[in-house]
C-alpha cells in the first residue's frame, strides 16, 4: 500500500564516500571516486533501486591542509562535475543529475549554459547546487588573495539566480519553428535579452540555448545560516539539510517552509532531505562494529585538518585532550562551523574527539539493521523533519549495495519509497512544478522589452 508522504532520495556522490576512512575499508574502491568505469556502475545501482538523484558535490581548490594531512585524502582527484554528469546521462534513462556550481567563482552565462546543456542532454533530468563557496583558500585560483565577504557573497547569490533563470528564459518554448519551406528557423517575437544591470553582475544575454527541458533546471541550497534559509525559502526547490536530530529537523523544516509562507511561495514547491550517514547490518551491533571500524581507519592527521577546516581556523597547536578554546568568527561556511562549535561546547568534547568525528562523519547517521534505519526514516517523515534524505554511503561499493538491496526494499514494502519511476524529469521524481517563463506566456510575445 502507498502511503500519503513518499520519501525523497538521493545519493551524496562526489566524493563518493564523504568519511575519509572509506576508501581503506576492506573491499572498497580505493580509485572510486576518479574511475569512470565505477561510477557508471554506482548510478546504474542508483537508478534501480529508484532513487530521485545523483548529487555532486564540487570543490574549486585542493583542501587546505599540509601535506602529512592531504596525502590521507582520497578527494585530491575528481571529476568536473558537468563533464561527468554528461557521461553519466548516456548511461542512464530516469535519475536525476545534479551538480554544484559557484555563484563566487563563476558567472552567470556560463552556468545558464552549461545546465540548460546537461538538461537538454540528460531530457530533463538536470538540477544546480547553489553554493557561494565557504573555503577562503579557493580565491587564490581566481585571481584574487581575498575571499568575498559571507555577506556579500549572499547578496551576489541572489542577484546571480534572477540573472540565471532570466537567461534559462530567454526564449519560448515554441521559439523554434524550423519551418523550412519559408526558411524561418525561430520566430524574433519569441526571443528576450534580458539586459541585466545590477549592483553585482552585467548580463545582457539572451543566452544561446533553448528553454531547458524542465523549463528551469531544479534549483538545489545547502546553507544553514540566517542568509543561507532566507535565500533556499526566496528560490530553492531542494535542501540538501544538516540538521542531526529529528527535533532540529523539525525546526528547520518549520522554519523555512514558514519563511516560504510569508512570501507566498507554496511550501510544497520544496523537499526538504537532510544529509544522512548510513551503516548496514544484520544487527545494530554488526552495524555498529562496521562504524567503528570504519572509524578506525581515520589518521589523526586528517581529522584535525579536517576540524580546522571546518573551523576556518588552526586547532593543531592545542592540547588535543584539553577542550576547544574560543576562536574567532569565520568569513567561511558559517553553519558548519557553529554546528562544531555547539556540539563542543554541549557535550565537553576535547579536540581529539572532535578532530576524529570531523575526519569520519559528525552529522545524521543512520546505524543498523534495514528495519530499525527504515524506523528512523520513516518517522523523520511522518513528523514532517524531511521530505527525505541526501543519503552517504560508508564505503563502495559495499555500503552503497547494502543500502540499496536492503533498506529500499524495507521502505518499499511499508509503502514509503516508490517501486517504479512515474515521470521522466527530475521535477517529475521531487513532484515540483514546471516554471512558467517570467517573459512569455505560451504562444504569446514576450511581456518585457525584447531585442
Amino acid at each position: 500500500m502507498t502511503r500519503s508522504r513518499q520519501l525523497h532520495l538521493g545519493a551524496f556522490m562526489r566524493p563518493v564516500s564523504i568519511h575519509t576512512g572509506a576508501w581503506r575499508y576492506p573491499g572498497a574502491w580505493p580509485d572510486a571516486n576518479f574511475n569512470l568505469g565505477h561510477l557508471r556502475r554506482l548510478i546504474q545501482m542508483l537508478e534501480a533501486a529508484r532513487f530521485d538523484a545523483f548529487f555532486m558535490a564540487d570543490h574549486l581548490a585542493v583542501l587546505n591542509m599540509p601535506i602529512e594531512a592531504l596525502k590521507r585524502s582520497h578527494t585530491v582527484t575528481s571529476f568536473e562535475p558537468f563533464t561527468l554528469l554528461s557521461a553519466l546521462a548516456m548511461a542512464t534513462q530516469r535519475i536525476g543529475l545534479i551538480a554544484t556550481a559557484s555563484t563566487t567563482y563563476d558567472e552567470p552565462f556560463h552556468i545558464a549554459r552549461r545546465f540548460a546543456s546537461l538538461d537538454h542532454l540528460s531530457e530533463g533530468r538536470a538540477g544546480w547546487n547553489i553554493v557561494t563557496t565557504g573555503n577562503p583558500e579557493t580565491s587564490h585560483n581566481f585571481g584574487s588573495d581575498q575571499h568575498l565577504a559571507h555577506a556579500t557573497r549572499y547578496a551576489r547569490a541572489r542577484e546571480f539566480y534572477d540573472v540565471v533563470t532570466g537567461l534559462w528564459d530567454s526564449w519560448a518554448d515554441d521559439a523554434f519553428v524550423r519551418d523550412v519551406d519559408a526558411g524561418i528557423y525561430f520566430d524574433p517575437d519569441k526571443l528576450h535579452v534580458l539586459d541585466h544591470k545590477g549592483p553585482h553582475l552585467s548580463v545582457r544575454g539572451p543566452l544561446n540555448i533553448a528553454r531547458p527541458v524542465q523549463g528551469w533546471p531544479v534549483i538545489v541550497q545547502a546553507g544553514a545560516s540566517e542568509p543561507g534559509r532566507q535565500l533556499a525559502a526566496e528560490t530553492a526547490e531542494v535542501i540538501f539539510g544538516a540538521e542531526q536530530t529529528i527535533e532540529g529537523g523539525k525546526a528547520f523544516y518549520a522554519d523555512v517552509k514558514g519563511r516560504m509562507r510569508a512570501i507566498g511561495r507554496d511550501p510544497d514547491h520544496l523537499k526538504i532531505l537532510p544529509a544522512a550517514f548510513v551503516v548496514v547490518g544484520d544487527t545494530i551491533e554488526e552495524a555498529q562494529a562496521k562504524r567503528a571500524h570504519l572509524d578506525s581507519l581515520v589518521h589523526y592527521d586528517s581529522g584535525i585538518r579536517s576540524l580546522s577546516i571546518m573551523l576556518d581556523y588552526d586547532v593543531s597547536g592545542f592540547d588535543p585532550d584539553r577542550p576547544l578554546p574560543d576562536i574567532p568568527e569565520s568569513n567561511a561556511s558559517k553553519s558548519s562551523r557553529d554546528r562544531v562549535v555547539e556540539a563542543a561546547r554541549a557535550k565537553n568534547l576535547t579536540i581529539r574527539q572532535l578532530a576524529a568525528s570531523a575526519g569520519s562523519y559528525a552529522g545524521l547517521a543512520f546505524v543498523g539493521t534495514p528495519d530499525s534505519i527504515a524506523d528512523e526514516m520513516e518517522a523523520w517523515l511522518e513528523e514532517r523533519a524531511s521530505d527525505g534524505f541526501n543519503m552517504m554511503f560508508p564505503w563502495l561499493p559495499g555500503g552503497l549495495d547494502d543500502f540499496t538491496s536492503r533498506v529500499v526494499p524495507e521502505l518499499q514494502r511499508r509503502g514509503i519509497f516508490r517501486t517504479e519511476y512515474e515521470g521522466s524529469t527530475l521535477r517529475d521524481h521531487l513532484g515540483l512544478p514546471r516554471p512558467e517563463n517570467r517573459f512569455f506566456a505560451t504562444g504569446q510575445v514576450p511581456v518585457a522589452a525584447r531585442a
